[in-house]
């Protein structure tokens, strides 16, 4: 079993980091492997919708989205963690996201998706919507824990100092195990769901 996490936030061992390795420690406890790639810091220009990803599977731009496009191929769960900007995610992480799930054309169906968004206040709830989001086009079951995905602090390290927030974190961990190891168990037994041919229309045809 594994678990691809990705890191949105620029800042090296911030608050992000932090929610996201409480929740490692969870994985370690549970024997899950997890992966950890840091987007933040990465110069990652948005999607042009040139459509070059029908022809070849993977972006034209050839940088960290193709490589991680591989990692999630693999993976059994992937998790998103981000600092909140705005109300929303690290533009970096959603050029990233928008790319990573446009142009890679596996089958997602069943792998389990989760989102963690950490702010100093608020804009928690619309981020964690927004991340979701991608999971929900793609046949991903979103894992859920006690509360909301989210976790608060400003100064680094403050977010040691959110228990229920690390609690929320280390509880969606356990729920992700699970998911994982019950979706690998029904796969194994029923196979995935049967799914009919794409229909696909305009609003305006």
């Amino acid at each position: 079993m594994k678990v691809l996490i990705i890191n949105g936030s620029p800042r090296k061992d911030g608050n992000t980091s932090l929610a996201i390795k409480e929740a490692e420690k969870v994985f370690l406890k549970n024997g899950v492997e997890t992966e950890v790639v840091e987007v933040g810091t990465k110069d990652i220009r948005g999607c042009i919708a040139c459509c070059s990803c029908y022809k070849t599977g993977k972006c034209v731009f050839d940088d960290i989205v193709n490589e991680t496009a591989e990692k999630f191929q693999k993976a059994d769960a992937f998790i998103v963690a981000t600092p909140v900007y705005y109300a929303s995610a690290n533009g970096t992480l959603i050029s990233f996201l928008d790319r990573l799930f446009y142009s890679s054309h596996f089958d997602k169906t069943m792998k389990v998706g989760a989102g963690i968004a950490v702010a100093r206040r608020g804009g928690t709830s619309a981020t964690f919507d927004e991340i979701n989001k991608y999971f929900t086009i793609s046949g991903m079951p979103v894992a859920s824990s006690q509360y909301w995905n989210s976790v608060h602090g400003r100064d680094k390290g403050e977010a040691a100092q959110d228990l229920e927030g690390l609690q929320t974190v280390r509880t969606l961990a356990e729920n992700v195990t699970f998911l994982i190891k019950s979706i690998a168990l029904g796969k194994e037994k029923y196979g995935l769901p049967q799914k009919e041919s794409r229909i696909s229309t305009n609003f305006i045809k």
